[in-house]
């Protein structure tokens, strides 16, 4: 069977991650009848239907979704030849995205360490919200939060990980705390990301009484740990988005480690053929380097 043109397979890729004719159209410059005659064509070649149309947008076939984890990989190893082919330095370049606290509180404090250890790669980080679509073949690896539920690459989950009450030292000199229950009277900032709420924590710990109000509440990790280094409460937070804070102080824990819950709560997820880029392997053996440097500090 002759190769099908690479315009061809763009258009598809396009197709298959924005489930839409004309969101692929406007985002490769053409016009929707021009990536529908490009379907067409691959579809005729294939010999199956790649797509079926689900009330206003388009979902893979069987076939399609195959065909689509098949190319995927060809699409990012040729945007990697083409990189190699254009670099004057021949420096490799790494495409990380992560979730925003992540990316902030614990990548972008360590990443001269990463470009001591790793001067031949170009690390590009890129942050938002999202869990980024790994079809296009642009990002190499995603690091994640949340519960380990997908399905769209390999995961790994970062170890040692803890949720604690955490707060600044002038904090807890001015309202001391002893034991769990001394919590109640203090200031609490809630937080809505971690794996683990004030509610779970009290109740691990025999307090029944938990908070019904909060004094103030954070959609962002990196915002609520800010807030407590800042004096104006006690967060319950990742002693690993911490770790920055923690090293200088300016937050500490409340209680020791018994009080503290273990979480599986970040990811590095990634397409199982990047498994075998240097580049990647590299990242992943520095991530547990450093994740293995930290506890061992501690």
């Amino acid at each position: 069977m002759r190769i099908p043109p690479l315009k061809a397979i763009i258009a598809f890729e396009s197709v298959a991650r924005t489930k839409s004719v004309n969101r692929a159209a406007d985002e490769l410059g053409l016009t929707p009848s021009a990536v529908s005659h490009q379907i067409a064509n691959l579809e005729s070649m294939v010999g199956r239907p790649l797509f079926t149309r689900l009330g206003r947008g388009l979902v893979l076939t069987p076939t399609g979704q195959q065909y689509l984890g098949d190319v995927s990989g060809s699409l990012a190893d040729l945007s990697r030849a083409t990189e190699r082919a254009s670099s004057q330095t021949g420096v490799e370049i790494l495409r990380i995205h992560s979730s925003p606290s992540f990316g902030l509180m614990w990548l972008l404090p360590r990443l001269a360490s990463f470009h001591q250890a790793n001067g031949d790669i170009q690390l590009n980080l890129a942050c938002s919200y999202e869990d980024v679509s790994f079809t296009s073949g642009y990002y190499d690896l995603d690091i994640r939060h949340g519960y380990a539920h997908w399905t769209d690459g390999e995961v790994k989950t970062l170890r040692d990980e803890f949720i604690a009450p955490l707060a600044s030292e002038d904090y807890l000199k001015r309202f001391p705390v002893s034991m769990p229950e001394d919590l109640i009277d203090r200031r609490l900032i809630f937080s809505e990301t971690p794996l683990v709420q004030w509610r779970q924590w009290f109740g691990k710990f025999g307090v029944a009484a938990a908070p019904k109000a909060y004094d103030f509440s954070f959609d962002r990790s990196y915002m609520s740990l800010e807030a407590a280094a800042l004096g104006h409460g006690i967060a319950l937070e990742s002693m690993m988005l911490a770790s920055v804070h923690l090293k200088r102080g300016s937050l500490v824990p409340v209680f020791d480690r018994t009080f503290a819950i273990e979480v599986g709560a970040h990811h590095m997820v990634y397409p199982s053929q990047h498994a075998d880029l240097p580049c990647v392997a590299r990242f992943i053996s520095w991530v547990d380097s450093e994740i293995g440097r930290h506890t061992a500090e501690q």
